[in-house]
């Protein structure tokens, strides 16, 4: 199974902001878009998504940011990843060329199954979880993007 790239990158900023610096810089979108490597505009929907979930609370103005939420920091990864995901089925099976074995086919049903095991291994680990040594460090360590 592979996430999307919305997944991916709710988990890597999630990821940032539970390892705040030690000079307790609020962390922007734009900042933390810049620390992992991911164009602003796909942060900021992310982030709003982030926020609708309880996970991350924003501030606007001179002293806004980013901050996790003690929600998001005990979130479990699978919880996440299903939200994260959305509810699409794994193949389309109905679309515009629909699938001519789609009344007898076993398929989705298996795919579905397979889907919820891939996200029941996450379901044990925390963003915490995922921000312990080495990674920790690593996140501290992450700057800007040079400039394309």
């Amino acid at each position: 199974m592979q996430l999307t790239r919305f997944t991916d990158l709710g988990l890597r900023i999630l990821m940032r902001l539970a390892v705040p610096a030690s000079d307790a810089q609020t962390l922007t979108t734009r900042a933390v878009a810049d620390q992992v490597a991911v164009n602003y505009h796909h942060a900021t929907k992310v982030v709003a998504r982030l926020q609708e979930l309880g996970v991350v609370e924003t501030r606007r103005g001179r002293h806004g940011g980013l901050a996790l939420t003690e929600r998001g920091r005990a979130a479990s990864i699978g919880w996440l990843a299903r939200q994260l995901e959305g509810h699409d089925e794994v193949i389309e099976c109905d679309g515009a060329n629909p699938c001519p074995l789609r009344n007898a086919c076993r398929l989705r049903a298996v795919l579905r199954d397979a889907q919820e095991a891939f996200f029941e291994v996450l379901d044990p680990f925390t963003v915490d979880d995922l921000t312990q040594a080495p990674t920790a460090g690593v996140l501290l360590t992450l700057s800007a993007r040079p400039p394309d």
